[in-house]
């Protein structure tokens, strides 16, 4: 059985996610920034399961192109969230780095993507 890579990286982000969502509510007692972390940071993988039952590879495409443009938000709310103190640099380097993979990930796959269609 053939692992998927950019799902299961995806998944494991949303699940850090959802941790860092519970410690900044609960912790530092955030409420705004948390929850635009946790809407784009989850849907990164909420789109590229969806990707995988495109009806067409124009739908792979848009889907997996969605899901770029919901890391690179992460990306934002994660920097906003370290330039506000709400994050330390160690926790931003940390949770950055695991999006950044994957937003290279999804570079590449929507490059080649559409690379195929052309």
């Amino acid at each position: 059985m053939n692992k998927n890579i950019v799902k299961e990286k995806s998944f494991d982000f949303a699940i850090r996610i959802v941790k860092l969502y519970k410690y900044l509510m609960d912790e530092k007692k955030e409420f705004v920034l948390s929850k635009q972390i946790l809407r784009s940071g989850t849907s990164i993988g909420a789109n590229i399961n969806e990707a995988q039952q495109g009806q067409s590879k124009k739908d792979f495409l848009m889907k997996m192109n969605i899901s770029l443009k919901e890391c690179t938000e992460t990306k934002y709310w994660i920097e906003l969230l370290s330039a506000t103190d709400y994050i330390n640099q160690e926790q931003k380097d940390s949770i950055i780095k695991d999006c950044i993979e994957l937003e290279k990930l999804l570079t590449s796959i929507v490059k080649t993507t559409s690379n195929q269609m052309d």
